[in-house]
C-alpha cells in the first residue's frame, strides 16, 4: 500500500519535484515471519539526480538567460517594484529563434582518414535535394553554422548554392563524436570511456553556444541553419526539450534530413519536425 500510494502520488505530480521520489519510494516485498511488510529502496536511475528537475518540470533558465536571474539580487531587493519591472523588461528576448539542425549526406564510410570520407553520388544528390527544400520554405535565412568535417563541409557547400547570400560559419564544435553514454547501452557501439569524457564536452559546449533564447537586441525572429552530424543532433534535441540526453540514440536520423527547433522568447522550446526527409523520393534516402 506504501509504495501504491507514493506511485499514485508521483502520477499526479504531488510527490515533490525530483524523478527521484518516484524511484527512491517504499517498495513492498514479501511478509516477513512476523507478519510486517519487508521494504527496500529503489535506486533512482543516473538522469534523475538532484541537479535536474524531475519529469514535466520544466527549468525556465536552462539557457541563464531568464530576466529575473539577470538581475542583480542585492539591487532587486532595494528597487521598487515598478523598478524592477523596468529592468526585467530590459533583459526579455523579444524574438523567437527557429534552429534548422541538417544530418550531412550519405558519405564513403570506407575510407580510413576523416578528410577522405566524402559525400557518394547519392550523398551529392540528396544534398541537392535538401537545399531545394529549404529554399521552397521562402524564409529568410540569416546564417549557416556547419561542421568542419569533410562530409559536413560537402553538404553545406551544395546546400549554400540554393540559399545564394547566406553566409556561411565552420565551427570544429559540431564534429562528431560521442556526446554521452547511452542508456540503455548498444553491443555494436562501445567507444572508450575517454571519448565520452572529451567529445562530451565539446558538443555540450556546441549545445551552450548555440540554442538558447534570442539575445535581447534582436528585434525580428531568426531562421538559423546548423548543418552537422547524427549523434550531435540527437544530443542538442534531447537537451532542448530537457529529455534525459543518455536518450539520445533512440532517436534516428536520415542522410539530408531537417530537424526544426524553435526557442520562443520565453525560452520554451519547441520540435517542429525531427529528422524530416519527406521531400526525397524513396529510392533517395539513406541512414548511413
Amino acid at each position: 500500500m506504501a509504495f501504491r500510494k507514493a506511485l499514485q502520488l508521483a502520477v499526479c505530480g504531488l510527490a515533490g519535484g525530483s524523478a527521484a521520489v518516484l524511484f527512491s519510494a517504499v517498495a513492498v516485498g514479501k511478509p516477513r515471519a512476523g507478519g510486517d511488510a519487508e521494504t527496500r529502496v529503489v535506486e533512482p536511475p543516473a538522469w534523475a539526480g538532484a541537479a535536474r528537475p524531475g519529469p514535466g518540470v520544466w527549468d525556465s533558465n536552462w539557457d541563464k538567460r531568464e530576466p529575473l536571474s539577470l538581475v542583480n539580487l542585492r539591487k532587486r531587493n532595494l528597487e521598487s517594484g515598478e523598478e524592477l519591472a523596468s529592468r526585467l523588461d530590459h533583459y526579455k528576448a523579444k524574438a523567437t529563434r527557429h534552429i534548422f539542425l541538417i544530418r550531412h549526406s550519405q558519405y564513403h564510410t570506407d575510407a580510413s582518414l576523416a578528410k577522405d570520407r566524402t559525400l557518394t553520388p547519392l550523398g551529392r544528390e540528396q544534398a541537392e535535394l535538401t537545399g531545394l527544400r529549404l529554399a521552397s520554405l521562402g524564409l529568410k535565412f540569416n546564417k549557416i553554422v556547419h561542421s568542419s568535417m569533410t562530409r559536413a563541409v560537402e553538404t553545406t557547400d551544395i546546400i549554400s548554392k540554393h540559399l545564394p547570400g547566406v553566409c556561411k560559419v565552420s565551427t570544429d564544435l559540431l564534429r562528431e563524436g560521442a556526446p554521452i553514454e547511452p542508456d540503455p547501452p548498444v553491443s555494436d557501439w562501445k567507444p572508450e570511456a575517454v571519448q565520452y569524457y572529451e567529445d562530451g564536452a565539446r558538443i555540450e559546449a556546441a549545445f551552450r553556444n548555440y540554442i538558447h533564447r534570442a539575445d535581447t537586441k534582436q528585434q525580428e525572429d531568426s531562421y538559423e541553419i546548423f548543418i552537422c552530424h547524427a549523434n550531435v543532433i540527437r544530443y542538442i534535441v534531447c537537451r532542448a526539450l530537457q529529455f534525459p540526453p543518455e536518450g539520445w540514440l533512440r532517436l534516428s536520423l536520415n542522410n539530408g534530413s531537417i530537424t526544426h527547433l524553435v526557442v520562443r522568447p520565453d525560452g520554451r522550446v519547441a520540435l517542429r519536425t525531427l529528422g524530416d526527409t519527406g521531400f526525397m523520393p524513396p529510392d533517395k534516402i539513406s541512414r548511413s
